[in-house]
């Protein structure tokens, strides 16, 4: 009896795998059709795109370096790095700081600001773009400086929700201690509270890494083509009447996912151990 069902479960953990493989398989294929094709020909990609580079089709780098010539791909480069790194910096601390005081105020108004927070998660983008586009306009935030705020402002919504249920599973006594050892709130706070908060910290510094760096809506709408981030510069590789080298683009596209992918693969575990630890606790 014990035999046969083992053999059940070792069936069943076959089929699960190869399920498993062939959704991966889906998923990966169009990333590996992307990198192929940027080593061949515009002709050829057009004509055969799921064939393998051959010695005819075969470009070497020359897709590469001229995509980074057309799209003047390292400023990009710098300008998503900058805007990125600050943006996720800021929702991580301010995000923190508002779901702590928050959470640990009894204030009608605290509850209410929660539920805000909550609201503006379901809220779609395209409701809002063209009167921020206005508003960012005139309020001059319409910069790699000015957008920072935008973004702290959109991203803080869903990193209020999870610090929030974070930080109910730090005990309150942690906090009491640190004001009879002589600490004030906010030197609690970052001293004891903030470090407890790192696993879900992490998890959403990736989450809004992975959101901004791949956004193209919002930089196309706030700071146009005079500070242009990746996604946008890829775009300008589209030429008159619609015309397109795919060489060029499908090169610059393999050169902006591949620090995302790097990011996501050396710290994709803290993302299940954020998300867990602030559910199960709460």
């Amino acid at each position: 009896m014990r035999d046969i069902n083992s053999s059940k479960y070792s069936v069943g953990n076959i089929v699960t795998v190869f399920c498993l493989f062939v959704i991966a398989l889906l998923f990966i294929t169009p990333i590996l059709l992307v990198l192929l094709n940027s080593f061949k020909g515009k002709l050829f990609i057009l004509n055969n795109p799921f064939a393998f580079p051959n010695a005819e089709s075969f470009t070497g780098f020359a897709n590469y370096t001229s995509g980074i010539a057309a799209t003047g791909f390292f400023r990009a480069f710098g300008w998503s790095l900058f805007i990125t790194v600050f943006s996720v910096a800021a929702i991580v601390l301010f995000s923190a700081m508002t779901a702590w005081y928050i959470t640990r105020s009894n204030l009608l108004f605290c509850k209410g600001l929660y539920f805000i927070f909550v609201f503006a998660m379901i809220v779609p983008f395209q409701m809002v773009m063209f009167p921020l586009a206005k508003v960012a306009n005139v309020l001059h935030l319409d910069n790699p400086v000015g957008i920072l705020l935008i973004y702290l402002g959109f991203g803080s919504a869903l990193s209020v929700f999870l610090f929030s249920g974070f930080v109910k599973s730090v005990p309150l006594a942690v906090e009491e201690a640190a004001v009879i050892d002589g600490c004030t709130p906010i030197t609690a706070f970052f001293a004891v509270i903030l470090p407890m908060l790192m696993p879900i910290a992490i998890t959403v510094a990736i989450l809004n890494t992975m959101w901004i760096w791949n956004d193209f809506l919002l930089p196309f709408l706030i700071i146009g083509s005079e500070y242009r981030t990746i996604p946008v510069a890829v775009q300008y590789l589209r030429g008159g009447y619609g015309s397109i080298d795919w060489g060029y683009m499908m090169a610059v596209i393999i050169m902006a996912v591949i620090p995302i992918i790097a990011f996501y693969f050396a710290c994709q575990r803290y993302i299940i151990e954020g998300v867990t630890a602030g559910s199960v606790k709460g």
